[in-house]
């Protein structure tokens, strides 16, 4: 005789990892009220459901007039690591629009994001750092993690961080750079920058060099480059097989010698013509462009002027490139170069 069997398992469209959406409009108030639940397990549906919905733009700004934000701050310092790791990636979702980083600021997110950089969890803090990235991302993040105090943080988590995050916080110093130099240079983060240079991933000598690029824009940050040794470490880096580290490297010694102290460092203690002169025929325009801007520089120092001129004819080669800013940039340099008093 066949009998009924009754099984605990749910049915196959039913995931009871996420709380179910209520209808139209009132879901996300209801998964609001669900993230501030005292069970444990209400909240962890409610966020890995909410992460879900948020990837959909047109629920972000709903979520934000419903106080989404202010919920998932609170969820931040939870006990458990899955509420902490799913709440920090909706926030990374929302720093992705415009409205959701004006959030970011207005209910003053950055600072408890922030303090999962000591989370023991590696995909919390990978979380917490892509959320602070994202924001970084606009003038007004970057100047709010500034005015937050973060950068001598992230310099010093450079040390210690999986390959990963410290891609993330090279990202987000690149931007914060853009508006706040000073910080950074007091955290010795030339330094930390150029220890990076001999890093194994070339995603990451790229982004350190580009860094360094950004930290010599201020004349303060030119000397220190000298100072610690920074010019060898970036010529070495001109012969290096990822493109994008030679036109970082490239860059980088650019931004720093434009002073004098910067073009006799790299021309007696770098000896950074020859390299430069190398890449001047690079195949990819942005190595070209950078090379050629740097050896521009070296030539207002009358050592690297009496060089270039046996490289000349190279580099007015040049001067019928394809790529335009490649073709003023040569232009330019025949002429530093050729100049006489």
């Amino acid at each position: 005789m066949a009998h009924t069997v009754i099984s605990a398992k749910y049915p196959p469209q039913i995931d009871p990892t996420r709380t179910p959406y209520a209808f139209g409009d009132r879901a996300l108030p209801r998964l609001n009220r669900e993230l501030n639940d005292s069970t444990l397990l209400i909240r962890q549906r409610a966020v890995m459901s909410l992460c879900d919905y948020l990837h959909d733009p047109e629920h972000i700004a709903e979520a934000l007039r419903v106080g989404i934000a202010e919920s998932l701050k609170k969820l931040l310092t939870d006990a458990d690591l899955t509420v902490r790791q799913k709440a920090t990636e909706c926030l990374f979702v929302i720093g992705g629009h415009a409205v959701g980083r004006d959030a970011f600021l207005e209910n003053q997110i950055i600072t408890p994001v922030s303090k999962l950089f000591d989370d023991k969890e590696d995909i919390a803090r990978k979380n917490a750092h892509k959320a602070v990235e994202m924001i970084s991302e606009t003038p007004l993040g970057a100047e709010g993690i500034v005015e937050a105090n973060l950068i001598a943080t992230l310099v010093k988590k450079l040390a210690s961080e999986v390959d990963e995050i410290k891609e993330l916080i090279l990202d987000t110093l690149h931007f914060c750079l853009r508006v706040n130099t000073s910080e950074a240079l007091k955290a010795n983060a030339m330094e930390t920058f150029t220890n990076l240079l001999d890093h194994t991933l070339p995603s990451i000598r790229a982004k350190a060099a580009r860094d360094i690029m950004d930290l010599s824009i201020p004349l303060e940050g030119k000397n220190k480059a000298v100072e610690v040794k920074s010019v060898p470490a970036l010529v070495k880096l001109l012969k290096d097989q990822s493109s994008d580290v030679r036109a970082n490297a490239a860059g980088a010694l650019m931004a720093i010698t434009i002073t004098t102290k910067g073009k006799y460092t790299a021309i007696n203690e770098g000896k950074a013509i020859q390299p430069l002169v190398d890449l001047v025929d690079d195949s990819v325009s942005e190595v070209r462009l950078n090379a050629l801007k740097a050896l521009t520089c070296l030539s207002e120092a009358p050592e690297g002027r009496k060089v270039l001129l046996q490289h000349v004819e190279k580099i007015k080669a040049h001067t019928t490139d394809p790529i335009p800013a490649v073709v003023k940039a040569a232009e330019i340099a025949v002429r530093v170069i050729t100049w006489k008093p």
